[in-house]
């Protein structure tokens, strides 16, 4: 499936409805609304809610994810947001690897399958998720992101599809792909759980949800000083709670099931990952991760949730 496959699974962010394209916009077939197409990336932000009863609120939700983009679109190191773990040093390339692992263990195979990677950043789950043998398309936010994502696929030789898009508002048909798929998204939100829904809506087959967990031991992180209740771009960082994430997945139609597992590092890698990838001291940072999660995992910082839709 390429490309303009792809688009095959997009809609209107407004109503929903079916989208026809040009090489420099697509028009929603239903309600007429244009959306620019900006060097091949469809640009399927939702249009401002026409709700003065609420203005405050939606002027409030605007800055916020506003606040978020921009961090995204201006300040992060390109090169390196295009590129890791590709050059990054072997323990943190484990690291990244070890997470994306744990996220699609419980999942179908991919090969084949269709996914939806919501909030993709820079592209890195985007490419691990090809690497298994979906068709992915790739969803952020962020222009800058939308716009690395896209470099990235280039640069290595990768076939996946990126969009601009909301999260909360996915420019994506019902049920159009197979599984949905977020890593470290939802908790830019002001409301998680309307990621959720949105994740839920757009998957036929099952759900893949990866985020930081509401735990005592992350707070504990945060006196210490090694974790923060802010996000680099200012935001708030909104935990998810295992049992309102399976019971809001329950509602709509999924069986859940919610791991805890605890590790810690940091974006960019530091002196510490330097270290743990020499030969010895690799395999001594590998069974000192393994270890300690095996003994606190059930308490971690870190959530994964694969919910798999009920017959």
């Amino acid at each position: 499936m390429d490309g303009n496959d792809l688009r095959a699974l997009l809609a209107c962010p407004a109503c929903r409805g079916a989208l026809g394209w040009s090489a420099e916009e697509t028009r929603c077939e239903a309600c007429g609304r244009v959306y620019p197409v900006v060097d091949g990336i469809p640009i399927l932000l939702p249009p401002d809610l026409d709700a003065a009863a609420v203005h405050d609120e939606l002027d409030h939700l605007r800055a916020h994810k506003g606040q978020q983009a921009g961090y995204f679109d201006r300040q992060v190191a390109e090169e390196f947001e295009i590129n890791r773990p590709h050059g990054a040093p072997r323990a943190y390339a484990w690291v990244l690897g070890e997470k994306f692992r744990r996220s699609v263990a419980l999942l179908p195979p991919l090969r084949g399958k269709t996914v939806v990677d919501a909030c993709c950043g820079s592209g890195m789950d985007a490419e691990f998720l090809t690497r298994e043998g979906a068709r992915v398309l790739a969803i952020d936010l962020s222009e800058g992101c939308a716009r690395r994502a896209k470099a990235r696929a280039g640069r290595f030789g990768l076939e996946y599809f990126v969009v601009v898009g909301d999260v909360e508002h996915l420019p994506v048909r019902t049920a159009a792909a197979d599984v949905s798929y977020v890593h470290d998204g939802l908790h830019h939100l002001e409301d998680p759980l309307a990621g959720v829904r949105e994740l839920a809506r757009v998957a036929a087959c099952a759900v893949s949800i990866n985020e930081p967990a509401d735990a005592a031991g992350t707070q504990l992180a945060v006196r210490l000083g090694v974790s923060t209740n802010r996000e680099d771009a200012g935001n708030r960082v909104a935990r998810l709670r295992p049992e309102r994430v399976r019971e809001e997945l329950r509602t709509l139609g999924f069986s859940a099931r919610t791991r805890r597992y605890l590790l810690y590092y940091k974006h960019e890698p530091g002196p510490l990952m330097r270290v743990a990838s020499r030969p010895v001291g690799d395999v001594a940072y590998r069974s000192a991760v393994r270890l300690t999660d095996a003994v606190l995992g059930r308490w971690g910082n870190k959530l994964q949730v694969t919910a798999v839709r009920r017959r």
